[in-house]
């Protein structure tokens, strides 16, 4: 052997020993980093010697990755307790677990942590009885702005008016200053003409008032959010500058706003308003003490951001038992233009390019925005058993709302199980309890969706009959209720876009979803829905009809519950030369309204073998006919009118008795108590609504139609 050879053996020997000396395989148990409200972050992160934060733990894991290779699960445990961030945790491929050895952020067994983005005001003291303050540093010196406060756990009301229920427009003209290339016009000033009412309180700002108030415009299924850029008090005529008004969604005499952010509108308990010197006034609500007073203001938008890239994803990390609480929202400065559906409104947990992220068991409350957004380039990831309530804007968004630029930029697979999604649009009353933008192969299931101002689920987001990448969706065993409040228009428990073959809305028990003007639907094929199944579904008390197409093709209606809906059962819209879709082996019943609306009689379906029934009357009209005549025009001619024999369905028990009239139209009998979430009692009890906010919703209700009635 040459001296050459052995030198050079010899080096290959020592770098083997340095590899080893250097990099140590950690094969025989889990990573454990442990956290404690009492740690530091200069300590080793053990259990004796814990560390104080999240960001101290992702920071250590950074340095054990250096000499480590992990085989086993590394666990990061927190204790219990408040650990408050005031800017997100972000997330990198470099932070990624394995399927052996996944990264896990997870509570201590039966401890309670919440990661909370907020600041503890306090300092409060009596101006009056009715009347509480405070004076906040960092608002004083150095210009810190909030738009949500939190009292006692509940979100606070900003200062606004009318207290209770909107104003309306009087008129709205516009001029155009540039029109640019796009659909609507990309400069433009709208005039908005009041009535006494609001112009009185505008008419009154000081001249602080205007650079803070705030115009929420709520229009067809839209919002618009706006600062005063002008008043002219003898017109009473408000004017606003930004884009010019969509042609498909103007703002009009039917549209209604709100006043916030302006001193004088402090005026009842639960409000509460900062002045631009930092003095925090509050109204407490009846039985607060200012001992018992807890105040929490928002200093972060999100809690986490997870970002990998095309080429390098962030995999393998999951979180579980942890609670995220207190995140706001800020208006920018030149206001917030409509969006359908709130699309490009952040969350506050932010997925990109990401594979295997799980959300399991847990909480994420009080926020400014939405929940969670797996966004672009996701797949393989979980939301389960999860708490997400007291939410700025909706619960969960999957996918981009712009096309994907490439096949590998698409998010699929993501499965969204066993949670509860509800009370939401509080900043953004037009966003969805879950809503799958250009996404394929997700699951949404078991899922309890409800108190949300908009829809509760939207699937797809191409209008018309483009190509979709919207593919092989499963929205099923949801229970979606509550939704709309008579506060937006165009909207379904279920809404759908665009080609989506192999899409199915199954098993779902759809009901209370209530407009304000047109489209409370339960179930809701829109424009160019096509290759959906909708079957199993139970919908009632709807306002505009329990199933409404407005255009598609070759849809699959069958094996559904209708029922009791108010203005109408089942509504039809465009007339289209293929087949729009079929309905069959379904049970409409209805005791209000008419049966048919739009153009039912008149779009090209395939019905039969259903069964129609009307407690009061038993020679109710198919549209403009008969039921015979409606048979002699091809339609239902195997269908029957027929008692099913509803154990109460006045009250909401649509057990079905005459077992007969089911198998004459081959019917088959689902059940509807598998909708909504399972598990321990526990988590079912917490999923229950409350009565008193159903109580208020009704109350929505019932003055919404007295208002229609005296505007008509």
């Amino acid at each position: 052997m040459t001296i050459q050879s052995q030198l050079g053996r010899l080096l290959f020997i020592f770098l083997i020993f340095f590899s080893f000396c250097t990099i140590e395989k950690v094969h025989a148990a889990k990573v454990q980093i442990y956290i404690s409200v009492s740690g530091n972050d200069k300590n080793p992160g053990t259990g004796d010697l814990p560390l104080a934060s999240l960001q101290g733990a992702v920071d250590r894991l950074r340095t054990l990755r250096k000499t480590k290779v992990f085989n086993e699960p590394v666990e990061i445990i927190l204790g219990d307790g408040e650990y408050f961030i005031t800017e997100p945790i972000v997330l990198g491929p470099e932070d990624s677990g394995t399927e052996d050895a996944p990264v896990i952020f997870m509570a201590q067994t039966g401890e309670h942590p919440v990661i909370c983005g907020g600041k503890r005001i306090s300092g409060f003291e009596k101006v009056s009885k009715a009347l509480w303050r405070t004076k906040i540093p960092e608002a004083a010196e150095f210009g810190w702005r909030f738009e949500q406060l939190y009292v006692n756990g509940k979100r606070a009301v900003r200062a606004k008016s009318p207290n209770n229920g909107f104003y309306y427009l009087k008129g709205v003209s516009e001029t155009v200053l540039y029109d640019g290339k796009g659909r609507a016009p990309e400069l433009a000033v709208q005039k908005l003409t009041l009535f006494p009412d609001a112009a009185k309180e505008i008419a009154f700002f000081s001249k602080d008032d205007y650079p803070d108030a705030v115009m929420t415009f709520y229009h067809k299924w839209d919002n618009t959010r706006k600062r005063i850029d002008g008043f002219v008090p003898d017109s009473s005529a408000v004017y606003i500058l930004g884009q010019g008004m969509k042609p498909w969604n103007r703002m009009d005499q039917k549209t209604f706003y709100t006043l916030e952010n302006y001193r004088a509108a402090l005026d009842t308990c639960g409000e509460w308003y900062l002045n631009r010197e930092g003095y925090l006034d509050y109204i407490p609500l009846p039985g607060e003490t200012l001992a018992g007073l807890d105040v929490l203001a928002p200093v972060t938008t999100l809690f986490i951001i997870i970002k990998g890239d095309r080429d390098k994803k962030v995999e393998n990390i999951r979180f579980e038992g942890i609670s995220f609480q207190i995140a706001g929202y800020q208006m920018p400065a030149n206001g917030v233009e409509p969006a359908q559906a709130a699309s490009p409104i952040e969350a506050v947990i932010m997925v990109d390019f990401a594979r295997n992220i799980q959300f399991v068991n847990c909480e994420i409350a009080h926020t400014g925005t939405n929940a969670v957004w797996f966004r672009k380039g996701c797949s393989d990831c979980l939301i389960e058993q999860s708490y997400f309530h007291d939410l700025g804007a909706g619960g969960v968004k999957i996918g981009d709302f712009r096309m994907p630029e490439n096949q590998e930029d698409l998010t699929h697979h993501i499965q969204i199980d066993n949670n509860i999604i509800r009370s939401g649009g509080y900043v953004y009353p037009c966003a969805v309890g879950v809503t799958l933008f250009h996404a394929s192969d997700c699951h949404v299931t078991h899922n309890e969706i409800a108190d949300f101002r908009y829809s509760g689920v939207s699937v797809g987001w191409v209008w018309g009959y483009s190509d979709s990448p919207s593919k092989r969706n499963k929205i099923e065993f949801n229970h979606i209720h509550h939704l709309g409040w008579g506060e937006l228009s165009d909207m379904g428990g279920v809404y759908c876009l665009g080609e989506s073959e192999g899409t199915t809305v199954s098993n779902n028990v759809v009901h209370h979803v209530y407009a304000f003007d047109y489209g409370g639907w339960g179930l809701y094929t829109d424009e160019g829905s096509t290759g959906i199944v909708m079957e199993n579904n139970l919908v009632y008390n709807c306002k505009s009809s329990g199933f409404h197409q407005h255009y598609g093709k070759e849809n699959i209606i069958r094996n559904n519950i209708f029922a009791n809906n108010l203005k109408a059962q089942l509504q039809a819209t465009r007339v289209e030369e293929h087949l729009s879709f079929s309905f069959t082996n379904n049970i409409v019943w209805f005791a209000s309204g008419d049966l048919f609306s739009s153009n039912w009689e008149k779009v090209k379906i395939q019905s039969d073998n259903n069964c129609y029934w009307n407690p009061d009357k038993k020679d109710f009209a198919f549209g403009k006919s008969s039921f015979p005549e409606w048979q002699k025009s091809g339609k239902d001619q195997h269908s029957v009118i027929a008692d099913p024999g509803f154990a109460d369905p006045l009250a909401f028990d649509f057990s079905i008795k005459n077992k007969k009239v089911a198998k004459k139209i081959g019917f088959r009998e689902f059940d509807c108590s598998q909708a909504g979430v399972f598990g321990s009692e526990e988590w079912k009890k917490l999923a229950a609504f409350d009565p008193e906010i159903a109580r208020l919703f009704n109350e929505a209700l019932q003055k919404n139609e007295k208002n229609q009635m005296l505007r008509r």
